[in-house]
């Protein structure tokens, strides 16, 4: 650093996307107006390059090429700079790295719907090992936005509305990234998901406390396992963007939580603090203002912190010190990542056999999106029998967009080049039921397209269903981006009713008096209160990825039996400014509103074809009481009395009767996921830490309390099993950042401490409505 020249030393601190402008339509927003003009390659490498963005995620290039050219880029800017230091290089990575030929697994809300962290584990190391064959250094995932509005367009790429679920699962994407020797980076740091009206982009109103126990808590959780970088939202909070925010940025998580990593800024957002913000006065002001609050990167391109960064630091504006606590996480990373090792070179090995689509990640995906689809009821219209009479309708039963989220190359990149086949096999719903080998007798009508339609669109839909045995109706959403589709990044909605004319299909459907099976492939929950109690089995898959459809096809015919969970609260009927099941008891039914927020399908729900038994729920006998500083164990007892296999997701909700501030009526505090080959018997013992009942207080430090609370064990947050109560004793404990923040589970075979388990209970509160 001292032998840098001040220009060589801002050089490493953002990053050149190459090919912007002949991209095709936009993938960031405000790309094209942002993008800076274009310069000579030799001119742009100069002085060095912190990053490249995108060379395999802006437009299709083939993998071999693709690596030939990065590799080919990274030995020019070696030679251009005096030190000889390439370029970290980045790309997207949500549901699978965003190039084409790349597989595409099935989205966030899939993970969530899983809720099995070890199985998303191994997809992040699959990805990272794929990213690192081709020559990059850097992720783009995962979202770690707890959903707060499911109106919001980015709903999709959320893992659900609850903060455990949120944090277990992404730092288990997180650990399997970062095992590849790629750099996972937390987006979005923090509450872009809260903002107001469900609205991209929307100023947040929210507390501190809020803040604190529902949208910090999955960070901390990734920071602790292992991610080496974090990327801005692009809201502001009360007022202040979180770009320009140090204490967000610098005192709390470099401060509090000792991050050590780079802060990189999301794509325009330096920018976005002069002309959407209007914090800024020019770009230069921009550029102070993020470097201040601790950016150390502007991504995606030059643009705040090139030329106008150096005016303001010649002018005295900014203090060149910044500068210098930036390069030196910027080059201590690429330190880490071995770039200026004298032995480093950017070719890498074996490019031209890479193949991004393998076998292993088709088998890895598959099972992913068998594990997360969600039965949300049956009334036993399925399993389809093998031979049946079934018109397959709707607007998403034909289409293989309709399994991927916007955030996969596809529909992120892919739309823009209609001309360039999609690079991956992916069969529809469509197709895989009529290859079945059940022998369905398919017959197809698509009804309306997902916005628009026509009347005899409907009807010729309605004559296929009536001449069917059953009808497998498709309906849900098309991703997309800035108002290309009705989900995914800047397509927000302004209610969730099913977008278009889906829901009178649906109707004109269930008219028909032939049983209706609803496939649900979309970003978000939607209201289905209307028709629901008139289905005679409803699926939801969010966007399942390449091999959804063939997931879908082994569910609906029985070969696999559901064992998905929902990882959102489906709302009911009119209720349009949804709450999430963490609501406090004022947010619930009572009789000071005359709307009732009963979920039509409550968070946790999933049904399956061969539920397991619940034997019984077992306390920490024969006390009822929890050291505030200490552990309580829960044991459950379950078993398969099917001759298939199945699987079942114990829920461990904590009630805090009475605390300092208004808390959720109850929150998820444990939810490990137990599967159960035929007769199989097994025993899950749940050890649970004081530290995780902690809550923000009114002092505005996390506290665990004594006092009176509840366990609630169950197979749903509406389905509970057997409630213990529970007396906390000792003295109030503040907790910090080294808090526990998950349980200990161990499952053994058999079941064991039958003396103590308590007689079972159906649920204690109403079940699942529709």
């Amino acid at each position: 650093m001292a032998r840098m020249t001040l220009r060589e030393k801002v050089a490493q601190l953002y990053g050149v996307w190459v090919g912007i402008d002949s991209a095709g339509g936009d993938v960031a927003p405000h790309q094209h107006e942002l993008a800076t003009a274009p310069a000579a390659w030799e001119e742009l490498i100069r002085d060095g390059i912190g990053q490249l963005t995108r060379p395999f995620g802006t437009k299709p290039v083939e993998p071999p090429a693709g690596a030939a050219a990065l590799a080919r880029s990274q030995r020019q800017i070696m030679a251009a700079g005096r030190f000889g230091i390439p370029a970290l290089v980045h790309e997207e990575c949500l549901t699978g790295l965003a190039a084409w030929q790349a597989t595409v697994f099935p989205s966030p809300l899939c993970w969530g719907a899983s809720f099995d962290p070890r199985l998303v584990e191994r997809m992040g190391a699959q990805i990272g090992r794929t990213m690192r064959a081709l020559g990059v250094h850097q992720g783009l995932a995962p979202v770690l936005d707890v959903s707060r509005d499911p109106r919001w367009g980015r709903t999709e790429e959320t893992i659900g509305e609850d903060p455990y679920l949120v944090g277990t699962i992404g730092s288990a994407y997180v650990r399997g990234v970062e095992s590849a020797g790629i750099i996972s980076t937390l987006k979005h740091f923090v509450g872009y998901s809260a903002s107001r009206g469900g609205r991209n982009h929307a100023p947040v109103s929210i507390g501190r406390r809020e803040m604190a126990d529902v949208l910090l808590p999955p960070f901390e959780m990734a920071l602790r396992a292992g991610a080496r970088s974090v990327m801005n939202a692009y809201t502001d909070m009360d007022g202040l963007p979180a770009a320009a925010d140090p204490e967000l940025l610098t005192d709390l998580l470099r401060g509090t939580y000792g991050f050590t990593g780079t802060l990189v800024s999301d794509y325009f957002a330096v920018t976005f603090l002069q002309i959407e913000h209007n914090v800024a006065g020019s770009e230069g002001d921009a550029a102070g203002l993020a470097l201040h609050a601790g950016i150390d990167v502007e991504l995606p391109t030059v643009r705040c912190f090139g030329q106008p960064l150096l005016d303001a630091i010649e002018a005295g504006e900014v203090d060149v010190a910044l500068i210098d606590r930036a390069l030196e996480r910027v080059l201590r990373q690429k330190c880490e990542l071995g770039l200026l090792d004298a032995d480093w070179s950017p070719q890498v090995a074996d490019a031209e056999s890479v193949r991004l689509d393998d076998d292993e990640s088709r088998a890895l995906a598959r099972e992913l999106a068998e594990r997360s689809i969600v039965l949300l009821r049956n009334e036993g219209a399925l399993p389809l029998a093998a031979g049946k009479r079934i018109a397959v309708v709707g607007p998403r039963a034909d289409e293989a967009g309709a399994l991927m989220g916007c955030y996969s190359f596809p529909m992120h990149v892919g739309v823009h080049h209609p001309e360039v086949p999609m690079g991956i096999e992916v069969a529809t719903l469509l197709g895989a039921l009529r290859e079945d080998t059940a022998g369905y007798q398919i017959s197809y009508a698509q009804g309306v397209p997902v916005l628009g339609g026509s009347d005899e669109g409907i009807a010729e839909a309605v004559r296929a269903t009536r001449a069917a045995e059953v009808c497998v109706v498709v309906l849900g959403d098309k991703a997309g981006l800035f108002g290309g589709g009705t989900s995914g990044e800047g397509c927000d909605a302004t209610d969730l009713r099913l977008p278009g004319r889906q829901e009178e299909l649906l109707g004109a459907l269930l008219e028909t008096g032939t049983p209706v099976v609803l496939v649900l492939l979309a970003g978000r929950p939607y209201e289905l209160s209307r028709q629901a109690d008139r289905l005679a089995a409803a699926v939801c898959g969010f966007f399942p990825g390449e091999e959804g459809a063939h997931a879908l096809a082994d569910v609906l015919s029985g070969r696999v039996n559901p064992s998905g969970r929902l990882p959102l609260t489906f709302p009911t009927a009119e209720v349009n400014q949804p709450s999430t099941y963490l609501a406090a008891p004022l947010g619930h039914a009572s009789g000071v509103s005359n709307i009732d927020q009963t979920p039509l399908y409550p968070f946790g729900h999933g049904l399956s074809y061969a539920p397991a038994t619940w034997v019984g729920v077992q306390g920490a006998a024969p006390q009822r009481t929890w050291a505030t500083d200490g552990t309580y164990r829960v044991t459950v007892a379950l078993r398969n009395d099917h001759p298939v296999p199945t699987s079942e997701v114990v829920q461990v909700y904590l009630h805090d009767p009475v605390a300092e501030v208004a808390r959720p009526v109850q929150k998820l505090i444990a939810a490990p996921r137990v599967d159960l080959a035929p007769g199989a018997e097994r025993t899950v013992t749940i050890e649970l830490h004081a530290d995780l009942t902690a809550y923000t207080g009114r002092a505005g430090a996390r506290q665990v309390d004594p006092g009176e609370v509840e366990l609630r064990v169950g197979a749903s947050s509406a389905d509970i099993r057997s409630t213990l109560r529970l007396t906390m004793t000792g003295a109030r404990r503040e907790v910090g950042f080294d808090r526990v923040m998950e349980p200990t589970v161990t499952v053994t075979e058999g079941i064991s401490g039958a003396e103590h388990v308590e007689v079972l209970q159906s649920g204690s509160v109403p079940a699942p409505r529709g």
